[in-house]
């Protein structure tokens, strides 16, 4: 293991920590409380795909007079994590991203998935990335805005190190296995409902231990090489992606709080 890659990890341990054991986990006790999760989370599902496209864009050649990319080792490491996180296959057997994964996870858990589909397909009918974050033009609450603009701040500061540092330490590996079990444990109460989420959930923790983990600790440890000053804006990146996605956490938490004492009022 390269020793920068250990200081790393030990330096956003307390983040971590904070994210893995965070209180959200205890108030997921409905059907209803994982439905406002996953309207919630998918924002981090479809924001994680936007960390993997802004490295495959910058780590090899997408042009159509192609020629060879800086790194063989950073471009063969980026395009084997996308070809699983872009094109795995689903619980139906068909090819799929991870995201779409999720969308159909959501559509089966009863859970909205109008917003985010919306947001998505302003993309699609050509908003850019910079009005979609800076204008809201998706019109997301301010919690969603706030995660999405620092992945925006990141890649548009336009460093390959710091994209894969945030792509690595604030995005991979931040859903404890308490959650797998407790999303198992609800779909016992309501066999069909969750299978596609927990299809997803095994599939991406499988993968992201076992290959794109090790993948992602070699790019950035090529990325970066003996540049100290890379290495210090890497564990920068890092941090503001935990601390992202620790106050997205505290934002899902008290909207299912919100819900919970609306129902019992």
């Amino acid at each position: 293991m390269n020793y920068n890659i250990i200081g790393i990890q030990q330096k956003i341990a307390d983040a971590r920590k904070k994210l893995l054991a965070h209180d959200l986990y205890q108030n997921l006790n409905t059907i209803e409380d994982l439905r406002i999760f996953m309207e919630y989370h998918v924002y981090a599902v479809w924001d994680f795909m936007v960390l993997l496209k802004a490295l495959q864009v910058r780590l090899t050649s997408t042009s159509e007079a192609w020629t060879p990319s800086k790194s063989p080792l950073a471009r063969r490491l980026i395009n084997e994590i996308v070809f699983c996180e872009e094109s795995d296959i689903d619980i139906n057997g068909e090819p799929a991203s991870h995201y779409e994964m999720y969308i159909a996870a959501m559509k089966q858990a009863g859970a909205n998935t109008k917003p985010i589909t919306t947001f998505v397909e302003y993309l699609q009918n050509g908003y850019t990335y910079k009005s979609m974050i800076k204008y809201n033009v998706g019109e997301v609450n301010d919690a969603i805005k706030d995660f999405l603009r620092t992945t925006f701040e990141i890649v548009k500061n336009d460093k390959d190190h710091e994209i894969a540092a945030a792509f690595t330490f604030g995005r991979e590996d931040l859903i404890p296995d308490l959650f797998t079990q407790i999303v198992k444990d609800l779909n016992a109460k309501i066999p069909g409902k969750l299978d596609a989420f927990i299809y997803y959930l095994d599939r991406h923790i499988e993968v992201d231990a076992d290959e794109h983990g090790p993948m992602a600790n070699k790019m950035i440890a090529e990325l970066c090489g003996n540049d100290e000053s890379k290495w210090r804006e890497a564990e920068k990146a890092s941090q503001l992606a935990l601390q992202a996605r620790l106050k997205l956490w505290y934002a899902i938490n008290a909207a299912i709080l919100k819900a919970s004492s609306k129902q019992l009022a």
